[in-house]
């Protein structure tokens, strides 16, 4: 690698942003998700308990345990460090003074925070991403307060780590798609089902959904070769191999966040993907001349070979595309066939070959960081600066190989299941209103709401995967939509117009799954009225009503219940003699594959909360 300063800039500039978009979502749900009467209040992962503020902060890291001493209680204090930390990444946006590593540590205590009390709603593979970016942040990072100088012989040793942790996260992400024995990744044919299972598909989803099936089953031999063959071009000597891995790695993310609303975590994983640049090509990207020096015949004759090596490493991955994906193109029916050529035994006998050889290139790799470090530390001026300079470089060796160490001891192949969505909706008289983000309305175009994450609307969707039972907090929700608490019901629907229940809560809430499919284009190719289809299969959540012995067995059960519970007595009205039903509609998908950071299968369905509104 060359020199990277302007490449770090952009790093720590882009995860400025992120962090800010994070802080941000987070902020506005804190209320419906974790206030007093959200669905989960934090104030009760956080238990006095008599012990010293030193031992609780023992027991769980967050800053939280502050918020008594300060007279604020657990909402009010999440509020507080959200709200901080948005204001402080949008100054670190703002201000290249303060992308300091004293700021992004803040930063991270800040986030790290929240996701001690956040509980299923804050323990996605995301947030945790962003915690261990962050913390590479931390070592990346200058310092430039006070003084607005360091010694930069270790930079690109600790820039290194991100490139590390862009390696894992990609190989785990395509590897774990055929490890999962998913027929349909296996068959090619899993993106003719993912852009209508996602849990917030955007507007061109729908268009993505009507390519031909040999396009869709070439856009995952595509993504195979981006995600387990690409991301060893991160380590390769060659500097173009480096910039064409950047590119594929960013196609993919962009082509991502224009089907699905993933929040912030595509926008990250291309912030990790600057650790491939270096400031030669940020300089071209600003249309600035780099100075050339004059080759010698040795490196004219160097520079050639490393030509030919690099043209020959693009021959071979495309040779062994062709091979273990049986391409074939048919000149004719102007389209490209293609089919896996190899079986499970083999691939998982591939994985033993590559693993323990990708940590040898990861050891040579860091090592070669960590000697070029002490070179440069060596050839400063001055005994006393080359002595500071290399303790510099020793603390930030053993840091950098610690963290390295860390990482293998954690398996490279972690499996997340996971996928779900939920989608509510209220009607008078089977008439229904949704959510505002997840599909719900078949007549409705789906959204844009990328980097924001709407996480009451991803929960649902993985509480489908499964029995009610398996998902506590849905009894929860469905408690605090019979109790007509604001700061819930603000989390399906901002605008009380579009809210039936706005002037008294439902009365029975119950319900129903659903199966969702995208529409098709008409015969004439024009396009159809509504997005989706839909078919009921059944009932996810009984009627239960206020004072209901299952709703608050299942809230003790788990709990949930408040000993203080308000509730009302349900009475007959004679001037009511319809019915308002509720419908909630919550995506339930059968989980075909492991959900490690990328798309995959799952057949979807949508559960309807039926709330019969009588007169209390």
């Amino acid at each position: 690698m060359g020199e990277t300063r302007l490449a770090r800039h952009m790093f720590l500039w882009c995860l400025s942003a992120v962090y800010m978009f994070a802080f941000a979502s987070v902020y506005v749900q804190i209320p419906g998700l974790y206030g007093n009467e959200g669905l989960l209040p934090a104030r009760w992962m956080l238990r006095v308990s008599g012990k010293s503020v030193w031992e609780q902060l023992t027991d769980s890291p967050t800053l939280l345990w502050f918020g008594p001493r300060l007279g604020l209680d657990t909402q009010q204090c999440m509020e507080l460090l959200s709200l901080s930390g948005a204001l402080l990444s949008l100054a670190a946006t703002a201000i290249p003074t303060l992308r300091d590593c004293r700021v992004y540590l803040v930063l991270w205590m800040l986030y790290l925070s929240l996701y001690q009390v956040g509980q299923v709603f804050l323990y996605f593979q995301w947030d945790n991403l962003l915690l261990e970016v962050g913390f590479l942040a931390i070592l990346v990072a200058p310092m430039n307060m006070p003084w607005g100088w360091r010694l930069h012989a270790h930079d690109n040793m600790t820039f290194w780590l991100v490139r590390w942790l862009l390696f894992r996260l990609m190989f785990a992400s395509g590897v774990v798609k055929l490890t999962s024995r998913c027929p349909t990744w296996w068959g090619l044919t899993a993106v003719t089902y993912h852009y209508e299972t996602q849990c917030i598909p955007t507007p061109l989803a729908w268009f993505a959904h009507q390519l031909p099936v040999w396009f869709q089953k070439l856009s995952v031999v595509g993504t195979y070769v981006i995600e387990i063959g690409g991301p060893f071009l991160f380590f390769s000597p060659i500097r173009r191999h480096r910039l064409t891995a950047f590119y594929m790695q960013v196609l993919l993310q962009v082509l991502i966040i224009l089907s699905g609303n993933y929040n912030f975590f595509n926008l990250l994983t291309i912030v990790l993907c600057f650790s491939l640049l270096d400031d030669e090509h940020v300089n071209f990207w600003l249309c600035r001349r780099t100075p050339r020096e004059e080759r010698t015949s040795l490196q004219t004759l160097l520079s050639r070979f490393c030509l030919l090596v690099e043209l020959a490493v693009y021959a071979l991955l495309a040779y062994w595309t062709f091979l273990y994906f049986d391409l074939k193109v048919d000149w004719d029916k102007k389209s490209v066939s293609s089919k896996t050529a190899f079986t499970h035994f083999e691939f998982n006998r591939f994985l033993k070959l590559v693993t323990v050889p990708s940590i040898w290139i990861g050891v040579l790799s860091l090592t070669w960081e960590i000697v070029t470090a002490k070179f440069k530390s060596a050839c400063l001026k001055g005994v006393f600066w080359r002595l500071w300079s290399t303790v510099h470089w020793a603390v930030f060796a053993v840091a950098t190989a610690s963290m390295f160490a860390i990482s293998l001891v954690s398996s490279l192949y972690n499996i997340f299941k996971s996928t779900r969505l939920l989608d509510c909706v209220c009607t008078f008289n089977i008439s229904e209103i949704e959510f505002m983000y997840k599909p719900g309305n078949v007549s409705r175009a789906p959204p844009v709401v990328t980097p924001h994450q709407p996480r009451l609307d991803w929960q649902m969707w993985f509480a489908a995967l499964g029995p009610q039972t398996q998902s506590p907090w849905f009894s929860s929700l469905v408690h605090r939509l019979l109790q007509g608490k604001r700061d819930v019901i603000k989390l399906i629907q901002t605008d009380e117009s579009q809210y039936p229940f706005s002037q008294q809560p439902p009365v029975y809430v119950r319900a129903h799954r659903y199966k969702y499919w995208f529409t098709a284009p008409k015969e004439d190719g024009s396009f159809p009225q509504r997005w989706w289809r839909r078919v009921y299969v059944e009932e996810f959540y009984p009627a239960v009503h206020l004072g209901n012995a299952f709703l608050e067995h299942m809230l003790a059960q788990h709990g949930l219940k408040v000993s203080s519970l308000n509730c009302r007595k349900i009475e007959k009205c004679p001037f009511l003699q319809g019915r308002i039903v509720f419908s909630c509609n919550l995506l339930y998908c059968t989980l075909q594959c492991n959900y490690i950071f990328n798309r995959f299968l799952f057949i979807i369905y949508f559960l309807n909360v039926f709330i019969d509104l009588g007169c209390l």
